[in-house]
């Protein structure tokens, strides 16, 4: 079955979002290092960046439409937050008059309705977006890596899955150098069942096939985590990456740009294995997930299981996620087990 109508409009709603990003991202880089401890920049741009897609894909769709994401509008109804949700209103419709495809103004309250329409639960029946807003809200206020995640489940699978990451280098990364000397950022991934990874710049032009690093020596592998010591367990992937005799420093940074950056070989393994009670979300990994596969990786908890996508809101799952290529997975797998275990005993 194919889902190119889809994958268009996914494409076409996560680059309108991410330039909405991008433009508060700018503003709020220029402003004055007080104002670098406000949350609102990333306030504004999270919400208006739901919004945009879900009125994109709500007017691509409107017969069949089910989205789950992470915001809602219960926050922005409160007293006070009308300020907040008039620059949302403008950023969203100054979005759309430039892109040029919708000729309508939409009012504070079509704004919350549409944030609003993210409310569905998912589920194994039917079809259902699944939308990370802005995945890395910490690194969109450092001014790093964040990246707009959709995806589409059809009946609980995972079928297509759209990564808009606006200031990764559309060149090679590497842990000495995750900013690109010539100012060429801005990478849009996206991949369709079956159909492969492909990326492009997010201006829309030459578009490449990408893969996951073929490197089958641990030693050689580079491995990405997450930034933020909170999401990960950085001791426990030190001890993993030891095992396996990696020689490399873990690259970190922030939201499912590592899942981008992956698909294309910049790194062969991403470890996230979070504290203990942490529960995953589908919108955190749904898009990731299926770039990263398409493009020839494997993604696993920590148990070696398929990431499970059917049943609501959550993944529920053994420890952690671990992504690599066919060739690292086993290795990969008895390091992590081996570390688990070490882990435990040792408490």
């Amino acid at each position: 079955m194919s889902y190119d109508k889809e994958l268009a409009a996914a494409k076409k709603a996560a680059s309108l979002a991410a330039r909405l990003c991008q433009k508060v991202q700018k503003v709020l880089l220029q402003s004055d290092v007080q104002s670098k401890n406000d949350r609102s920049p990333v306030t504004v741009a999270d919400y208006g960046s739901q919004a945009l897609v879900s009125f994109v894909l709500h007017q691509e769709f409107p017969g069949e439409f089910s989205l789950v994401a992470e915001e809602d509008s219960k926050d922005l109804r409160k007293d006070g937050a009308q300020e907040i949700v008039e620059r949302i209103a403008k950023l969203v419709n100054d979005s759309l008059t430039s892109d040029g495809s919708y000729s309508v103004t939409l009012s504070t309250e079509d704004v919350l309705k549409a944030i609003d329409c993210g409310k569905s639960e998912g589920g194994s029946q039917g079809r259902h977006w699944v939308l990370d807003p802005i995945d890395g809200t910490k690194g969109f206020l450092r001014g790093d890596q964040y990246a707009i995640a959709l995806a589409l489940l059809d009946r609980g699978k995972v079928v297509l899955g759209v990564l808009a990451c606006p200031n990764l280098p559309l060149t090679f990364i590497s842990g000495a150098d995750r900013h690109c000397p010539n100012n060429e950022v801005g990478c849009l991934f996206f991949a369709e069942v079956g159909g492969g990874t492909y990326m492009q710049p997010l201006d829309g032009s030459s578009t490449v096939k990408v893969q996951v690093s073929a490197v089958e020596n641990p030693e050689e592998a580079s491995f990405f985590e997450s930034y933020e010591a909170a999401h990960s367990m950085h001791d426990l992937s030190s001890l993993i990456a030891q095992k396996l005799g990696v020689k490399a420093p873990p690259v970190r940074i922030d939201s499912q740009a590592k899942y981008g950056a992956l698909s294309r070989g910049d790194g062969a393994i991403y470890l996230r294995l979070p504290h203990k009670g942490y529960r995953e979300k589908i919108w955190d990994h749904a898009a990731g997930y299926i770039v990263v596969t398409e493009a020839g990786g494997v993604v696993t908890d920590a148990a070696g299981k398929p990431l499970d996508f059917s049943r609501g809101k959550y993944l529920d799952l053994d420890t952690g996620i671990i992504v690599t290529n066919q060739k690292l997975m086993p290795l990969l797998f008895k390091a992590v087990r081996e570390s688990l275990e070490e882990k435990a005993s040792s408490l």
